[in-house]
């Protein structure tokens, strides 16, 4: 086990990954494989409050994480940002984890991921879990910042699980293997030329379906965030959907970097 040290008011310093391997997944993934301490990697949730230093500081100045779980920032520039991605692979025995970075956009965790060399740093301050729940019947939606949690997602699904999960992206080679239960259908949505956040392909998707004849169903939706609201208005009215049956979330914002909660 790694002792976790802590300050005189109880923050404790973050913990620190270090890049393992890069890969190549489509055009525009860059999967990376980090190492960190084996028990801090099992105990994690699947969605990960990185820390991203700039492409050119070999030296970060992490910040602390207080006892409440909030970032206490050292005093003066920094130059470290913070990011949510969902891990695609994690590994407690080895304490490695996968991270697919979408490469849109000059926002510093795309600038990060294209560089990122073995030894490089990154920042780990919490994790979440996904805000997935079992169900008979499963929505799954997003673009590919999602893909990685959606694939997460139809991995734990159990073999009798029915439903759709609609993955938006530029084109065919964007597109990934997805391990699914047989009775979900997987649905890759092309834009084509159009740039990411600027189509509804994603909206009209989903308000194509038709709602499916029992309670037992849940939806997952993260993509931008002008969409995300648009399928959420949808499941919330037309398919009558409670708090619990659902959870959707913007993972972008178009005019920003297109990177998950950045």
């Amino acid at each position: 086990m790694t002792a976790v040290v802590t300050t005189e008011d109880g923050s404790r310093p973050v913990d620190v990954l270090t890049v393992v391997s890069t890969a190549t997944v489509t055009p525009a993934v860059r999967r990376v494989t980090l190492r960190g301490a084996p028990d801090v990697v099992a105990a994690a949730g699947p969605t990960l409050a990185l820390l991203v230093p700039r492409v050119d500081d070999a030296a970060p100045r992490w910040p602390d994480v207080a006892r409440d779980g909030r970032i206490v920032w050292p005093q003066g520039s920094h130059g470290v940002s913070l990011r949510s991605y969902t891990a695609r692979r994690q590994d407690a025995v080895t304490g490695e984890l996968d991270v697919d970075f979408v490469l849109h956009g000059d926002g510093p965790a795309a600038a990060w991921a294209s560089a990122a060399v073995p030894g490089s740093l990154l920042g780990l301050a919490s994790t979440a879990p996904l805000g997935s729940s079992p169900a008979g019947w499963l929505l799954l939606a997003g673009d590919e910042t999602a893909v990685p949690a959606i694939a997460r997602i139809l991995a734990a699904a159990d073999p009798g699980t029915r439903g759709v999960a609609l993955l938006e992206v530029a084109g065919p080679a964007e597109e990934q293997p997805l391990p699914a239960p047989p009775g979900v259908e997987l649905r890759w949505l092309h834009r084509g030329g159009a740039e990411p956040g600027t189509t509804t392909l994603l909206v009209d998707a989903v308000a194509a379906l038709d709602r499916p004849g029992t309670d037992d169903v849940f939806a997952w939706v993260a993509a931008e965030s002008a969409a995300v609201r648009s399928v959420r208005a949808d499941l919330r009215s037309r398919w009558g959907l409670g708090r619990t049956q659902h959870h959707a979330i913007g993972y972008w914002r178009r005019g920003r970097a297109m990177s998950p909660a950045g």
